[in-house]
């Protein structure tokens, strides 16, 4: 039996897994919370897991589209950035995905099984970039409004005089 075949088969198992693990790096209450709550304008985040751990699933099983990867590891990353994890906590439940394969298929050390872990490892490459343009993000955009706001202060102050495009008889 060949490894597509062999995570066709378990894939439900191997998705939930996956969505488990991402759950339980929150903190006790928001884990009760996010599997709680269905809705998904109550629970987006739930939403986003469990959504595109499925489509992140499928498309390194195949390994064809890094787009659809790119999307949905961007998606997941968004949130992490944002919220209080660690960069290696953020994006390493990409890398879970290999423990979580060899828990549930056994170890197998099949050549299609390294090529998997290969893009597996790819793929948490690609979340580490994605995580890194997301705090940049963050960081440009907190400077920006520092600096409008003590702009705006030197202006309340008249400290700050706008001086004229063009000024007349020069």
């Amino acid at each position: 039996m060949n490894l597509n075949s062999i995570l066709s088969e378990n894939r439900s198992t191997l998705i939930k897994k996956w969505q488990e693990a991402i759950i339980q790096t929150y903190p006790k209450e928001t884990q009760k919370f996010l599997k709680k709550e269905k809705s998904q304008f109550a629970n987006p985040v739930g939403l986003i897991i469990t959504k595109d751990v499925e489509i992140l699933f499928d498309e390194l099983v195949k390994g064809e589209d890094t787009e659809k990867i790119f999307s949905s590891l961007d998606k997941i990353i968004r949130i992490r950035a944002v919220q209080d994890f660690k960069p290696s906590h953020a994006v390493g439940f990409v890398l879970q995905l290999k423990s979580i394969m060899r828990e549930t298929l056994g170890d197998d050390a099949s050549a299609e099984v390294h090529l998997l872990e290969d893009r597996i490892d790819a793929a948490a490459l690609l979340a580490f970039d994605v995580y890194s343009q997301c705090r940049q993000q963050l960081y440009d955009i907190r400077v920006n409004e520092i600096r409008n706001e003590y702009g705006r202060l030197l202006e309340r102050a008249n400290l700050i005089k706008e001086i004229p495009a063009e000024q007349p008889g020069i």
